[in-house]
């Protein structure tokens, strides 16, 4: 199922959850922002306000694997927050592989601005990269139940 409407996706991190954002009908993820809460409470909040601005139709979550394709430790706090998407705002949440990413947004930043990247810019070019990449190939993605 190929979702439609604007999509909200994320680069889950421990410290920093990068956020992009997208319109499938002019399909090209942007960075958006990054959250910098650490309690879950104040994540959510910060979310909240991105929902009620955006109004998506479903979120797409990076899945952190390594590059063997073995789950990486993060993997498991990716995808409870996932299903805490799905339980809070009942809608689609889609979990994307997001191998690489953080260094491939790295790249995109030292290569467009040449100036060294920082860890939250990379958050959120990363965020549109598994968003992109969501876009690019959305056959067979599953989807997260609460």
């Amino acid at each position: 199922m190929t979702l439609q409407g604007t999509l909200i996706g994320f680069d889950y991190g421990e410290r920093r959850i990068g956020v992009a954002v997208v319109d499938t009908g002019f399909p090209f993820a942007r960075a958006l922002t990054v959250i910098r809460e650490d309690s879950t409470e104040g994540r959510f909040a910060a979310i909240d306000r991105l929902e009620a601005e955006w109004r998506p139709v479903a979120f797409v979550v990076g899945e952190p694997r390594h590059a063997d394709g073995s789950p990486h430790a993060i993997a498991r706090l990716a995808g409870k927050f996932a299903r805490r998407l799905s339980a809070r705002y009942k809608r689609p949440v889609v979990m994307v592989d997001e191998t690489l990413t953080s260094a491939e947004a790295g790249a995109r930043i030292r290569e467009a601005a040449h100036r060294p990247e920082r860890a939250a810019d990379i958050d959120a070019v990363a965020a549109a990269i598994i968003l992109q990449s969501y876009l690019d190939h959305p056959e067979g993605r599953a989807h997260v139940a609460a």
